[in-house]
């Protein structure tokens, strides 16, 4: 007479499928959190209970028996397709268009490469995401939630702090191949330099270059000269082609200090008084659908770890 499964067998199941995953009794144990006794014990219980063995215990291995392999290979299918469809119902829930608007350096270097991971945690959410410059004023009802740079003052509006941005200047390599040294910034007035105009809400044309020098106390030089540009990004990639000496933000330079294509001439950072930070109206957060793309952005910030 064949014996339904019942709870406890279901237990049983779990230990099994972990331990066939693993094939040793003492990482699926870890992973359970209990003893390697209580998941041999499980084991010869679900044996017992279906009447054939699943595993055979070799010195110091496992090995799945023909029943346990094809056993395995069901259960591992069964729980694969209860996780999808708990994430399916999960974000069902979820469901819907999510306005994301973002200044575009940091959109295009911080949150387009991490994108695929929110797609992937909440497939049904629908992101209309836009990219805007800071000196455009935010306006309730035109987002759900905005990732701005500022220095955290947002009149009517609530905004969660990502992190402080921080500046120090840059430039290719070759730039500085048959020029004078570039080892203290008197000597930048033999350089050209690159200015990202809108580098935050209010800044004028030369606003990085002059917060810079002025905080590392260096001597005055003629900073009104050389390309000036509408995108930290597009800064980047002229001083990448050797164009000049630019600011890069610390938050948006991502692998070219390690590759080598820029080098940091001066060791001093300078923080800002900067940060990014998530932008929203008041009560905003009640929507469940906002309030997981909220946590979502806050917990990437917090796995960023600056460049250098």
């Amino acid at each position: 007479m064949q014996r339904s499964l019942n709870g406890q067998t279901h237990a049983w199941l779990k230990v099994f499928a972990v331990s066939a995953r693993y094939l040793s009794f003492t990482r699926a144990a870890e992973e359970l959190h209990v003893t390697t006794g209580a998941v041999s014990q499980q084991i010869k219980q679900l044996e017992e209970r279906l009447g054939f063995k699943l595993f055979r215990r070799l010195p110091r291995q496992l090995e799945l028996t023909d029943e346990g392999r094809r056993l395995a290979a069901v259960v591992d299918e069964a729980y694969q397709s209860v996780g999808q469809e708990v994430r399916r119902l999960r974000s069902g829930v979820m469901s819907g268009i999510l306005r994301l608007r973002s200044v575009p350096s940091f959109l295009a270097k911080w949150m387009m490469p991490r994108l695929p991971r929110l797609q992937a945690r909440f497939p049904d959410i629908e992101l209309q995401v836009i990219a805007e410059d800071s000196n455009i004023s935010l306006r309730e009802g035109d987002f759900d939630l905005a990732l701005d740079l500022n220095d955290g003052r947002y009149p009517g509006f609530h905004i969660t702090p990502l992190m402080d941005e921080v500046i120090f200047p840059v430039c290719a390599p070759s730039l500085l191949r048959g020029k004078p040294p570039l080892n203290r910034p008197e000597d930048l007035a033999w350089y050209p330099l690159l200015h990202d105009v809108t580098a935050w809400r209010g800044s004028h044309d030369y606003a990085e270059w002059e917060h810079y020098l002025q905080a590392i106390g260096a001597p005055r030089i003629n900073l009104r000269r050389g390309y000036t540009f509408n995108r930290n990004q597009l800064t980047m990639e002229a001083a990448i082609a050797g164009m000049g000496v630019a600011i890069a933000r610390r938050t948006l330079i991502t692998s070219e200090l390690k590759t080598g294509q820029l080098i940091a001439p001066f060791p001093q950072r300078v923080a800002t008084g900067k940060r990014y930070g998530i932008v929203h109206a008041q009560g905003a957060l009640d929507d469940r659908r906002v309030r997981v793309v909220h946590d979502w952005i806050v917990e990437e910030a917090g796995r960023s770890a600056p460049s250098e």
